[in-house]
């Protein structure tokens, strides 16, 4: 019996470490980004992005927990405009802020999560006309990027970290579209 939990032991520790081996060959670095087609100028949407306050009308993450704090700092819109949220465990804590502004073609921002797992990416919005007939739609791209810290590359060979932002990003863009095509 003791030899048999013994073998054990040394089973799990071998895959254990055999887990976190092959996490450590993973990227340092993770890109997740999701893409549609808005039929509204790029001015629109932009102004949708780049005041933080009108986020409540599209954002997946506002509707995963409606009784999260929310706080606002910095500038009404655009460049330094600040954004922190302290809510359940579906959307943790955190904090964004807009770094850089392009109207109405880039918006770029400091993304900051604290808590379940500390992390600090870059988020990125592109409006980009629409190619083809019409010339009344445009293309937007909402990605997050930043370095994969060696939890996130072990978590990432459960779980498909692709998979469940870019769901959230499809949502999100999906609502962007209802609120700007109205």
């Amino acid at each position: 019996m003791l030899k048999t939990l013994a073998y054990i032991a040394v089973a799990v520790a071998i895959v254990v470490v055999g887990i976190l081996i092959y996490a450590a060959t993973r990227p340092d670095t993770f890109r997740v980004q999701r893409s549609t087609t808005i039929k509204a100028a790029p001015e629109k949407i932009f102004a949708l992005i780049n005041d933080l306050h009108a986020w409540a009308a599209w954002s997946p993450y506002e509707k995963k927990d409606p009784g999260m704090k929310r706080t606002f700092g910095g500038a009404p819109s655009g460049k330094d405009a600040v954004y922190e949220w302290d809510g359940d465990k579906n959307v943790g804590k955190g904090r964004m802020e807009i770094t850089d502004t392009t109207s109405p073609s880039k918006i770029v921002i400091k993304l900051d999560f604290f808590k379940p797992f500390e992390g600090h990416n870059t988020a990125e919005f592109t409006m980009e006309p629409a190619k083809g007939p019409g010339g009344d739609s445009t293309v937007v791209t909402w990605a997050m990027y930043g370095p994969a810290a060696f939890m996130m590359k072990v978590m990432g060979i459960f779980m498909n970290m692709d998979n469940m932002i870019g769901n959230d990003f499809a949502a999100g863009l999906a609502n962007l579209k209802a609120v700007a095509e109205k």
